[in-house]
């Protein structure tokens, strides 16, 4: 499938061909689910009678679009593409967050650069300590049901908490939105996920999430978009909801989206009492203080008369079924949210740690507080502990201390930091040093994340890390009665196929016509990282993700540090024997030279952060190989003129001739992260043939796999060196019309 025809340029000569759904006269209606319900709101330019549906590029001209700190970046790349007008300035949203503690002379000027930017433009603007962006957007209402609002930032899946579609777009689509008002995107795979039951008590949002990462581990919502349904719903709060629609992220889908349901009108209306009690009160005679330009009474009201819900009949990929009423208090890792263990297990084993935190947009809102406060209050944190607490927002802070909550965590011993990011993405005081265990109620402990990589990171609710910092070691809170509880035991869940939308990678063999200049073929060493879900953090280290004047250069010098720290060392020797064999043989004009890297299933997984792609580029990789990619990385590539391809059967070859024990994780059986058997890989851009050679074990010279073709639209993005250039060509040519 291509991006809509107005992304083919017009000299390219080419027309989409994607296949449309559309309706005949006289035909019922095609069933929609919610969130593509939402999508056709805000897609534009589409033909008459199309319904948006699961698998569809649409253009999309959302709600509205948050920057943070990355805002720096999106400017100069808005600039640099030579747009000098916002399209519409009350679409965005600036939010300072990430790296507030930092009080440099270069990240103030940066952050007072960003602040200056807004106000010429009239922008809405939310300075360092008013609080992480995905909560000011749920308490100002940009995000709010049944609109579609999307982030620079991989966690604004947490909109679907309040019924609202959020999605992670990447830097380049943000400057796109900037100057245009709209950008592209390929509508989900929908996965049905039917909460039964009723949690037990002392049992959390956090407790449902880690759960459902640790039960379903398979990939079974990567890259989907997921609907929450079930009687189990309605006994959830609504930061509960955030909670799990935050962490979402983390189990690999683009959307995570809760129905508005009385629960969620209910919350509203506190909301909005709380909003009107900003004001002083009217007395006679005086007029009425103005509405919340997005939270107000009409707006409630008309979503009350107007809700909507998914259709009979709408199509999902697949239908998971998780009872509540079976779950115990879990914990996520260690270093990985894909391990959960029921905590009654990890406390029998008294782990001690060392750091403790309560902070991020996942678990840091008035009621995470609360619980944290009831189980400190009347004692200390315990020697040899460090607690760090941080509210999600300046609002959330001032609650908490009107409530006498924020107070109690500090006289046991806590240490406030500012409303913001911090530990969370490894910014700041208070970062796990080598040798270290934290356990934090975050959303993220990918290793090297929150500090030094040979630490160790857990993730729980609120409860649990306040009372493991009291108790000195991973333990529940005193509150939490064995007797209410069910078995300690895995949750029941189950999978429940409805239909299939999954296709095989690489079982298109047509050929695809390629645009003049367009490689023919990418060629060169082939380098094996046999790991699945390599992330972001791996690929590109947290620590210069927000070092806005960091080169290509360094970029390629530093790309998977924190997965294998001689890689970067590795390419450039590759690269330096291409160009010295290339001073001496004259090589094909069509080829394109590099090293090509493969490696195991959900490459990408993680942050929005850019760099990601932009560094492997850089250090010399123009293709990466995978079972498959985590969506937002390959987007990022995409745009930046990185080629992914997918061959699960060449990734399959590779692990079992050279991974340890035959299985992607430990890497190679000579003990390396990095393989390097002097395998030479040539791809065909036309009839996606993968040849290798060199001698794979059982292979005498060579041995061809097949993948699919990248299309005109991505071939285009390359040739302009990526969604950047191509914007500025649209503006030129919108110039010359």
């Amino acid at each position: 499938m291509r991006p809509p025809s107005s992304w083919v340029r017009d000299c390219s000569r080419r027309a989409s061909r994607r296949l449309l759904a559309t309706i005949a006269n006289n035909q019922p209606p095609i069933p929609q689910t919610i969130i593509e319900k939402v999508v056709q709101k805000y897609a534009v330019g589409l033909p008459g009678g199309k319904v948006v549906k699961a698998g569809d590029y649409v253009m999309i001209r959302p709600e509205h679009v948050m920057t943070h700190d990355n805002t720096g970046p999106v400017v100069s790349k808005f600039k640099s593409i030579g747009a000098t007008r916002i399209h519409n300035p009350s679409q965005l949203v600036f939010t300072l967050d990430h790296d507030v503690q930092n009080k440099s002379p270069k990240n103030l000027a940066k952050y007072s650069m960003i602040e200056q930017f807004a106000r010429t433009h009239g922008i809405d603007f939310y300075p360092a300590g008013r609080g992480i962006g995905h909560q000011v957007l749920v308490e100002e209402g940009y995000a709010f049901p049944h609109t579609l609002t999307v982030a620079s930032d991989s966690h604004s899946n947490m909109y679907g908490g309040v019924g609202c579609v959020g999605t992670p777009i990447v830097r380049t689509d943000a400057a796109a939105l900037w100057a245009t008002g709209k950008t592209w995107w390929q509508v989900p795979r929908m996965v049905k996920v039917e909460l039964k039951g009723r949690l037990a008590p002392g049992v959390t949002g956090k407790d449902v999430i880690v759960a459902l990462c640790g039960s379903f581990n398979k990939d079974e919502v990567l890259n989907a978009a997921i609907e929450f349904t079930g009687e189990g719903v309605s006994a959830l709060g609504v930061d509960d909801r955030l909670t799990i629609a935050n962490m979402t992220t983390e189990w690999g889908a683009l959307v995570g989206v809760f129905p508005v349901d009385q629960t969620l009108l209910k919350w509203y209306d506190g909301i909005l009492k709380k909003l009107e009690s900003r004001t002083f009160a009217s007395s006679p005679g005086i007029p009425p203080p103005p509405s919340h330009p997005r939270i107000n009474r009409e707006r409630l009201q008309f979503l009350r008369a107007n809700n909507m819900t998914s259709d009979p009949g709408a199509e999902y990929s697949s239908h998971l079924i998780f009872d509540l009423s079976t779950l115990v208090p879990h914990v996520s890792g260690p270093n990985s949210v894909k391990i959960s263990t029921p905590l009654p297990e990890l406390e029998a084993k008294r782990i001690p740690i060392q750091k403790a935190y309560l902070v991020s947009c996942t678990n840091s809102r008035v009621s995470d507080i609360a619980a944290a406060a009831a189980v400190v209050r009347g004692r200390k944190i315990a020697p040899g502990v460090e607690f760090y607490i941080a509210a999600a927002s300046s609002v959330v802070q001032q609650e908490s201390e009107e409530k006498g909550d924020w107070d109690a965590l500090v006289l046991a011993g806590a240490k406030p930091l500012p409303a913001g990011c911090g530990p969370c993405i490894g910014l700041g005081t208070g970062l796990l040093e080598e040798g270290e265990t934290g356990i934090s109620a975050t959303n993220r402990n990918y290793k090297g994340r929150m500090g030094h990589p040979n630490a160790q990171a857990y993730l729980a609710s609120p409860a649990v890390v306040a009372a493991s910092a009291v108790n000195g070691y991973i333990s529940g809170p005193d509150s939490l009665d064995p007797q209410t509880l069910p078995p300690i035991r895995p949750p029941t869940f189950s999978i429940a196929e409805e239909g299939s939308s999954k296709a095989s990678a690489s079982s298109s063999t047509a050929k695809e016509p390629l645009l003049p200049d367009f490689p023919a073929f990418f060629s060169g060493p082939l380098l094996f990282a046999p790991q699945d879900n390599l992330n972001t953090d791996g690929i590109y280290p947290g620590k210069y993700t927000y070092q806005d004047d960091i080169t290509l250069a360094r970029q390629a010098e530093v790309v998977m540090e924190n997965y294998d720290p001689g890689f970067a060392a590795l390419v450039s020797t590759l690269i330096q024997d291409q160009k010295k064999v290339a001073e001496t043989i004259s090589l094909p004009k069509d080829t394109k030279q590099g090293v090509i890297l493969v490696s195991g299933y959900n490459f990408g997984t993680g942050s929005s952060r850019e760099q990601a792609a932009t560094a492997l580029k850089a250090a010399g990789v123009p293709v990466v190989i995978a079972g498959s990619f985590g969506d937002i990385f390959k987007r990022n590539a995409i745009n930046n003129g990185l080629v992914c391809l997918e061959c699960p059967e060449l990734v399959s070859d590779l692990t079992e001739a050279y991974a340890k024990d035959g299985k992607r994780g430990a890497g190679g059986k000579d003990g390396e992260l990095t393989v390097d058997k002097g395998l030479h890989i040539r791809v065909g851009m036309e009839d996606g043939q993968v040849v290798v050679t060199g001698g794979l074990p059982g292979v005498e010279s060579k041995k061809v796999y097949n993948v699919k073709p990248v299309g005109a639209s991505v071939q285009e993005l390359w040739l302009c060196g990526g969604l950047e250039g191509y914007i500025l060509k649209e503006i030129q040519g919108q110039a010359t019309i």
